[in-house]
Order: C-alpha cells, then structure tokens, then sequence
C-alpha cells in the first residue's frame, strides 16, 4: 500500500534519532526553523541507548593527546548537569593505583589536568585517598592503597535524546519514528526523501537541508542520495554487563586492566552494578548489536581482579551493545581511536544541501549540535539568533541543579501513596514534568492499571501521547529501565494494553 501525500517543503530534514540528531533538531527548531526529524526505529534506539551512561571529560582521552576534545567535553558536563539535573547528576569515581600500570606520577598529572582544563566550578576535585581505610576500597580485594577520587557525572542516556526530542517538538518541529529513509532525490534547491513506514505504506517529505545524523549509518545514507565523501568510518562495538550490586555504597570505579584498556564499575538502577565497556571493530550488521560471549567473559574477568565478590557470566542479568561511529584516523588500536567529531557540509550554490555528523560523543552534543545549526544558518534565512541551549533546561529540568532531594522530598509529600523507590525513579525520570501525568491522584488507583514495579497506566499513558513510545522495549528499556524488573509474566499485560490502544 503507497501514500503519495507529500509535506511542505522544511527548512531542515534531521535523519537519525539518536542524541546528535535530536540535539540538532531542538537547536534549530528553537531558532526558529521548519524541523523534521525522521528516525527509521525509535529514538535512541541504537548507539545513543548504549553507552556507559556518562557525562565525562574522557580522562583516558588524554593518553591519546586529545586535549582539545577533554577540554570541550570537561566545559559541557556542569552545563548538562544544569540543563537537566533530573536525569544527569554528579558522581565521584575512585581510581585504584596498581603497581606495573600506570605511574602514579602520571595518574596525578592526568588528574591535575583534568581538574583544571575545563572550568569546573560546582562539582568537587581530585582527592588522594587510601583504599585500606576509604569506603570505596571495602569491596576491593585485599592489596589495594594509594588510590584517587574524582569527578565526572552520570546521564540516563535515553532519556537525555527522548527529551530533546520533547523539546524540539515543543518548538515546532515534527518527530516521525518508525519512518525508515530509504532514497533522497536533489531537486533543485530542495531534497525529496522517500521513507518506509512501519506499516509499509510508504510516504514522501521535502526539505531544503537534509542532516545526516544516522550515526554508524552515515556512509549508508549518503549512498542512498548517491553523495561521496572522503571520510572513513571505524565502527567500534562496546558492550557492557549488569550484574547484582557488588557494593553498597554511591562511588563508582574507573579501572585499568594489564593490556592498557581501562573500563568502568557504576551502581545502576539501585540495586545493580554496570560493568563496561570493550573496544572491538565492528564488521557486521547494525541491527540488534549484541555482546559476545566473549565480550561477557571479558568483562566479568576485569571485575575479578578488582572486587572480592567474583562474578561469571552467569551471573549477568543484561548485556547490551553499541556500535560507535568513530571518525578512522588510522589508530592501531580500536580504544585509541578519536572520539572527536567531524561535520562536512556537501553541495553548492543554487542547489540543496546535506550536512552529515561524523563521531562524537553523547558527551559533546549540545556543542556539535550548535556548531552543526551554525553553519547552516547562512543557508536558512529562518534561522534566527546565535545558540541558546547552554542556559534553557530540557523538560523538566527547571529547578536549581543542586535541588533533586527537595524535589524527590516534594513528590513524596504530595503522593505519599506511592513507595519512595517509585518516587526515586519517576522524579529521576521526568523531574517537574512527573506531575503533568501524576495530576491529582491521591491514591494509586488512581493512575489506572499498575502493571508491576511502579509502571502505572498513567505513566504508560504519558509516555506514549508525549514521547513516542509503542512498544513494551520503548517503555521498558529506553524510557524506563523496569525491563531488569519485569519477566515475561509481567510484560504480558502490557503489552496486551498497548496492543489494544494501536
């Protein structure tokens, strides 16, 4: 079945859901431009879910001379962090000395330089700790001294992309998910894009800019609108682990391992420790990434040389993976390659334009996202203003970035029906936006049906009319983690509810 109805022509088209995409498209529609992002899943669906959930400089970045990229991220993790205090907060990682790795002398150094690179005003410095008598050193295996403890901050990945997608559309631009692009046309001055729908009915949009922001598909797309570049892509998979809660306490880990890569232990949703990441070329297909088993192995042998509690793959209650997008500057070693990235802006005068997103990092996309609107601001005689998002809170982020107890204290106050933890996770989740679905419920109840662990139908509610959601791992895995909470017994119900409303 074909549709032949066709959009007014956009300023811009933004393909690709993912965190640069809807960077870009919350940018520009808040300068004032036509939007239209397409995505061909849901958003975040891929890398941008996938990541260790970090706002961080790149300490390791250093090692490899980046310091033009440690330098811009640094700058970003307290503007972040003021923009959204609800999903990304500060955490202190502690940092192990070991005998034959790294000198310590050069820990230090890094360290200094990666407290003083990037202005850092709120959050705490670098610390010298002992790890015989620090609380991050009780989980550790006996051995363990001289260590440090630093700053770097903590995102729910997902829901920073699905925000600025609220933001965007908040502004006037117009977010279709499940919209595959699978051919672009230039036709004069503007692009025609031929897209899939979920339903097989296929539709068409115009725009005058298309951004190619498809991540570890960038050269894909090009292909599709029969555009070259000279650019080479080096598709890395990380993948990570999550096991029960190996320690009880907020620190977080930053480890080395003896074949020079480094990877990190982080308390996750409560009651579980993140383990990750690997560096590996990516040779195969980009759908359903997974890791490998020996991926899994891996990772559970570089958290036995550190903690007590030993961990085997069976132990492992979710695996996930990314593909990153690298820019290929010949590293030998995937872990060396840049994280840094390139935009390239192809055609000329008189005709349409394609702007394509080459790496980056979930770390710098504000950045990107302003210098991408930027140049094409000369192009787009609607694009109105200089950049803006440093100092607008993303939905639900407009209370002080210090303020997410009084908040949390709040919610707690006005629903005192629900468990402190539903609280915990809801507030964390939609901030001040978590009243415009709780409204004036006074007892659980009244939110509908409770499908487990919290989930109203409320909730279910919100997050398919606000942010896109139609399915039970839109709901479970990117706009909630309650998939480590619910088994297949308790999925069913909701997935019968949201088969019912489609």
């Amino acid at each position: 079945m074909s549709s032949q109805a066709v959009d007014p022509i956009h300023d811009l088209a933004v393909i690709g859901g993912g965190i640069n995409g809807c960077g870009i498209a919350r940018d520009a529609a808040g300068r004032g431009a036509s939007v239209l992002l397409l995505e061909k899943g849901d958003l975040a669906q891929g890398t941008s879910s996938a990541s260790t959930k970090l706002i961080h400089g790149g300490l390791r970045y250093l090692e490899h001379y980046e310091f033009a990229l440690v330098r811009e991220s640094l700058s970003e993790r307290e503007r972040l962090w003021s923009m959204a205090p609800h999903i990304i907060h500060p955490m202190r990682f502690a940092l192990p000395w070991v005998p034959g790795l790294r000198p310590r002398w050069l820990l230090r150094l890094g360290l200094f330089l990666y407290d003083h690179m990037g202005g850092r005003r709120a959050l705490p410095p670098t610390q010298s700790i002992d790890l015989r008598r620090h609380p991050a050193g009780a989980p550790l295996q006996p051995g363990f001294g001289p260590g440090y403890v630093y700053s770097d901050g903590w995102v729910d990945d997902a829901r920073l992309v699905i925000l600025n997608a609220c933001d965007a559309a908040d502004r006037g631009a117009s977010i279709h998910t499940r919209t595959e692009v699978v051919k672009l046309d230039r036709e004069g001055e503007h692009w025609t894009i031929h897209a899939r729908l979920s339903s097989g009915e296929t539709s068409r949009f115009r725009a005058r800019i298309v951004v190619n922001a498809t991540g570890p598909s960038v050269l894909a797309l090009l292909a599709r609108a029969n555009q070259s570049t000279d650019r080479h892509m080096r598709l890395v998979r990380g993948s990570h682990i999550v096991v029960p809660r190996l320690f009880d306490h907020d620190f977080a880990y930053f480890f080395q391992l003896p074949d020079d890569r480094i990877f990190f232990a982080i308390p996750y949703e409560r009651d579980f420790t993140l383990i990750g990441t690997t560096d590996s070329d990516h040779h195969g297909a980009l759908d359903h990434v997974t890791a490998s088993a020996e991926e899994v192995a891996y990772l559970c042998e570089g958290a036995n040389r550190y903690f007590s509690r030993q961990i085997t793959p069976a132990d492992v209650i979710w695996s996930y993976a990314g593909v990153r997008p690298l820019v290929d500057d010949g590293s030998g070693k995937p872990e060396a390659a840049t994280r840094g990235y390139r935009l390239e802006l192809e055609g000329k005068e008189g005709e349409a334009r394609m702007l394509s997103i080459f790496g980056g990092k979930i770390t710098t996309y504000r950045h990107l996202a302003a210098e991408a609107v930027d140049m094409m601001k000369p192009l787009l005689p609607t694009l109105a203003g200089k950049e803006w998002t440093a100092s607008a809170p993303l939905p639900g982020g407009d209370f002080p970035m210090t303020g997410l107890a009084d908040l949390l204290a709040g919610l707690s106050r006005d629903y005192p029906f629900l468990d402190p933890n539903w609280i915990d996770r809801i507030g964390r989740a939609y901030g001040t936006a978590t009243r415009r679905w709780l409204g004036e419920a006074r007892r659980l109840d009244d939110l509908g049906v409770h499908f487990g662990h919290g989930l109203t139908e409320a909730e279910v509610d919100y997050l398919t009319a606000q942010e896109w959601a139609q399915t039970t791992d839109d709901i479970l895995w990117r706009r909630t983690k309650l998939g480590l909470r619910f088994d297949a017994v308790q999925t069913s119900p909701l997935l019968r509810w949201l088969e019912e409303r489609s």
